[in-house]
């Protein structure tokens, strides 16, 4: 990046350069190498790279919302496309067990709807997550995706599907 013209104001320690580093522990120490140097910093934004569908509209909305709820963090989720309490797993008899049996004959409409981390785009107060050293409170609030905008890529298949979503969203504003 350095070589075409990108402005490098730190460099990772070596232990945060490597395929297994883990984001919080990245996002401190740039936090705390800004502040260092003097920086002046209210609120951090991690977006992520592997996520190919992120909106600028979405991460504006995302700090509007940190702001407007005086919340410690806000970040994009989106619905799971199945209820989670319909979810099975595989015994040690290699058997389907139900996570929530007593869920067996609910109507899947009348299950709460549950929502996971979309991996796109986490805002925080500095000073919050100088503290608690992640994301993930009690106090954060949600920006809420569609499921066909959210693409985590970390595998082939992930790319391949990508892909295609990518396909169709064009396909979409040519209409």
């Amino acid at each position: 990046a350095k070589d075409f013209g990108a402005n490098i104001p730190f460099i990772r320690a070596v232990e945060l350069a490597d395929d297994f580093a883990g984001t919080d522990a990245v996002i401190l120490h740039a936090l705390k190498w800004l502040i260092k140097d003097g920086e002046k910093i209210d609120y951090i934004c991690c977006i992520y790279a592997t996520a190919p569908f992120v909106k600028a509209e979405d991460i504006i909305k995302g700090y509007n919302l940190l702001r407007e709820k005086n919340a410690e963090s806000c970040f994009s989720v989106t619905t799971y496309p199945f209820s989670i309490f319909r979810s099975l797993k595989i015994n040690s008899q290699n058997r389907l067990e139900m996570f929530w049996p007593e869920y067996r004959e609910t109507r899947s409409q009348d299950l709460l709807a549950a929502y996971h981390d979309a991996g796109q785009f986490y805002w925080a107060d500095a000073k919050n997550y100088l503290k608690e050293k992640q994301f993930y409170s009690k106090d954060a609030v949600p920006v809420i995706l569609p499921r066909y905008q959210v693409q985590d890529i970390d595998t082939l298949e992930d790319w391949e599907t990508a892909e295609k979503m990518y396909s169709v969203l064009q396909m979409d504003k040519i209409k």
